[in-house]
């Protein structure tokens, strides 16, 4: 995976405003509200109904185009043999967390790169839980000490903090933790896909 973080000047100046406008976002969209009554408890999400968010709002493009350099300098860290082609930012959705929401574990099939970027995480928020992906074949291994080195554990959780950017390829499983805290956290999730070169 890939960690990195806006600096803290930049920070406090776009997070503020892309919180202002992800509230703005939900408030105006009722098919992701329905969307998210019967598939998301306690939250929201534009996962089914607004996925260009770049393209509707300046302060989410210019969010992309960080995120777009911190992509690109995590498939250099991976080496990943591009041919002509690229990777493209495919989907750019929200998640605001109520109390209880969670997400269960999961993939992003047909992806190359996932992640998401953190505007707003409450103590309790929920940390970022990803599994092991050779976990079927760990036939007849005993479970792993409780404080056993991040390598050898078969979950390994990230507490985010606002302004923390988590970079993962799309096919290992993950989930959110549910958000224990009375206040909201904020986030956009995306995927990038392999685009080939003509």
């Amino acid at each position: 995976i890939h960690r990195s973080k806006l600096s803290s000047a930049q920070a406090g100046r776009m997070i503020p405003a892309l919180v202002r406008e992800a509230r703005l976002f939900r408030d105006l969209d009722e098919a992701g509200i329905k969307w998210s009554r019967e598939n998301y408890f306690g939250g929201y999400t534009s996962y089914s109904s607004i996925t260009d968010l770049a393209f509707r709002s300046l302060e989410f493009g210019k969010l992309k185009t960080w995120i777009d350099h911190e992509v690109n300098r995590y498939i250099r860290s991976l080496e990943l043999d591009l041919g002509r082609g690229s990777l493209e930012m495919s989907a750019f959705w929200l998640n605001i967390m109520g109390k209880g929401c969670h997400h269960s574990f999961h993939l992003h099939p047909l992806s190359t790169v996932s992640g998401t970027f953190y505007l707003q995480v409450p103590p309790g928020g929920g940390s970022f839980k990803l599994e092991d992906p050779r976990l079927s074949s760990f036939m007849a291994s005993p479970p792993r000490r409780a404080k056993a080195r991040p390598a050898n554990r078969r979950y390994f959780e990230i507490a985010p903090r606002a302004g923390d950017l988590v970079l993962f390829e799309s096919w290992l499983k993950h989930e959110v933790v549910a958000n224990r805290s009375s206040r909201e956290g904020v986030s956009v999730s995306f995927n990038y896909d392999w685009v080939p070169g003509r």
